[in-house]
């Protein structure tokens, strides 16, 4: 499944390989989102022709739309999608949490119990419920490669005894769909558990311990990203990436911006994924390499590798270079950012995939500068 094969001198980075069923993936990378079954603006075609290692779908959307019994009877998400590289599923956990604060009466749409988490459709009402043997079972069906146990997300900031019942929830249920997974045929999909412990290490050492003992196939950092500040959520990585098993990969959940990725890459984390590139690029906001593409300076700190610009500032209208002339996408290089202005100035869908496409290809360039920094010894 997973295979070291370099440790840094000089930080805690690494890199590896990661062995699913629909192919190896060398760590560490950038997976794409595809909540739905679909990337944003962007074709499984072209995520092939970008290089995207790994697609990632969700199991709440999944379920609700367009059902997991319609991608069941399409042959699974792969066929379904036209994407036959691996696919991760979270667990739906994050969304259905997250329900509470969709609008002022939406209190009544999730109930938690010790048996999972009951809710109602925001989209039609109807009752729905995931357990923790229900959402591995609805990632198998739809045959995916890495299912993510349902875990009890945790806003922050939360109060000591909020913390505590998310890890010990999380915890049972992680239990619960182990033992479920250990019971299901060979073709099944690995299974990562997610550790909690908002920004409490305490918590967070205890949630870890429990669920190494569990032995799963990959750890995942949860509850971060959701509005702590990047130096508390550095903590939390620095304090208990290193006591992850070695022999498993290990997964920063929904981050992040380049230097965020970066400067987890550091500490150790091998996975990552996040909206950030195709939600920017559907702003306007482009990613582009500065001229010293060097990643960390001589003392190990993250130098600014990167900018942001927004196309739909005037200056771009006369800017006939083309997006990315070093792009592996004919349309990046040939359209201009004059063009892609233009697009943005007349509310054009095709100016927002446009952006959408050179920004992941940044996301994945970054990845591939990240194991040859790790390879030559710079980070």
């Amino acid at each position: 499944m997973f295979e070291l094969q370099q440790k840094s001198t000089r930080s805690a980075a690494r890199r590896g390989v990661l062995t699913t069923a629909h192919g190896a993936v060398p760590t560490p990378f950038f997976m794409t989102v595809a909540t739905q079954g679909v990337a944003k603006h962007i074709t499984t075609e072209e995520l092939r022709q970008l290089g995207a290692p790994v697609a990632l779908s969700n199991t709440y959307h999944l379920l609700l739309r367009p059902g997991i019994e319609a991608i069941k009877r399409r042959g699974g998400l792969h066929q379904f999608m036209d994407w036959q590289g691996p696919i991760l599923t979270d667990s739906g956990g994050f969304q259905v949490f997250s329900l509470a604060g969709v609008r002022p009466d939406s209190q009544n749409l999730v109930r938690i119990k010790e048996d999972g988490v009951h809710f109602n459709s925001p989209w039609d009402g109807s009752k729905q419920y995931l357990t923790p043997e229900l959402s591995l079972d609805l990632q198998a069906a739809c045959g995916v490669d890495i299912a993510v146990c349902l875990d009890q997300c945790l806003a922050l900031p939360s109060t000591p005894e909020k913390v505590k019942q998310s890890v010990e929830r999380t915890t049972a249920w992680a239990k619960r769909a182990k033992l479920h997974h250990e019971g299901m045929p060979e073709n099944k999909p690995l299974l990562f558990a997610v550790v909690q412990g908002g920004l409490d290490i305490d918590w967070r050492r205890r949630s870890l311990a429990d669920l190494v003992a569990l032995d799963f196939d990959g750890y995942n950092i949860g509850g971060l990203s959701v509005g702590e500040t990047a130096e508390e959520m550095y903590r939390i990585i620095e304090a208990i990436a290193l006591d992850m098993p070695e022999d498993k990969t290990r997964y920063l959940m929904g981050v992040g911006y380049p230097d965020n990725i970066v400067e987890a890459v550091k500490r150790g984390v091998d996975m990552f994924d996040c909206v950030i590139p195709t939600r920017e690029g559907r702003h306007g906001r482009l990613f582009f390499w500065q001229p010293d593409r060097r990643l960390v300076g001589e003392n190990g700190q993250v130098l600014n590798f990167y900018r942001t610009e927004n196309i739909k500032n005037s200056q771009f209208a006369e800017m006939d270079q083309p997006i990315n002339p070093e792009s592996r996408l004919p349309i990046l290089r040939r359209y201009t950012l004059a063009y892609l202005h233009y697009l943005y100035k007349i509310d054009e869908p095709l100016g927002r995939r446009l952006a959408s496409l050179n920004n992941l290809e940044f996301y994945y360039d970054l990845m591939i500068a990240i194991r040859e920094a790790i390879a030559s010894g710079q980070l």
